[in-house]
């Protein structure tokens, strides 16, 4: 699939806002994917961390004070996290949101569909920054065999490279893969 059909099938109305029911956090990711053959950007977080400790995940973050909106959030977490900065106008759509099992967040992601990217640099947020193949990375779906991870919905996972994508960053592949197969 090329760069110009993904950006038809992914691009949607830009709502930056979610309320903020009270339970849970606010927070956003940027979903990159560049290249003739596409790929997409994905992370690592490092094994020391509080929250998502050594999980694979887009680059983004929760919502903080002096973001105006999540669009903003996944934008300056991004630019912080792997030094990759997108211009709102090279956002081209949003998926539904998503809740995190454990960490109660509720996470808006955003896609931005872009030709390339330059040379990417970790921040002490993120161990390892991936480069994916999104077609053969999507075709790695299954469902999440751990019944602990099937409480608040249906799981999936995605594999790349032996790791194993789970939770809110598989949910998020899942509405990619569903948009691409409709």
């Amino acid at each position: 699939m090329d760069l110009k059909t993904l950006k038809s099938l992914l691009s949607s109305k830009i709502n930056p806002v979610l309320e903020n029911n009270g339970t849970n956090k606010l927070a956003s990711v940027l979903v990159v994917i560049y290249g003739k053959e596409p790929i997409v950007v994905m992370t690592e977080k490092p094994k020391h961390l509080n929250f998502h400790a050594g999980e694979i995940s887009f680059p983004g973050g929760k919502f903080d004070s002096s973001d105006s909106d999540l669009l903003d959030t996944a934008l300056r977490e991004t630019e912080e996290e792997i030094g990759l900065r997108i211009s709102k106008e090279q956002v081209t759509g949003q998926l539904e949101p998503v809740v995190t099992l454990n960490s109660r967040f509720t996470i808006l992601p955003f896609v931005s569909i872009v030709d390339e990217i330059p040379s990417l640099s970790a921040n002490n947020e993120v161990e390892k920054i991936f480069h994916i193949p999104l077609d053969s990375f999507l075709k790695t779906m299954a469902k999440d065999p751990d019944p602990s991870h099937n409480r608040i919905q249906e799981m999936f996972t995605f594999e790349y490279q032996n790791k194993i994508v789970w939770g809110a960053s598989a949910r998020i592949l899942k509405q990619i893969t569903h948009r691409l197969n409709s």
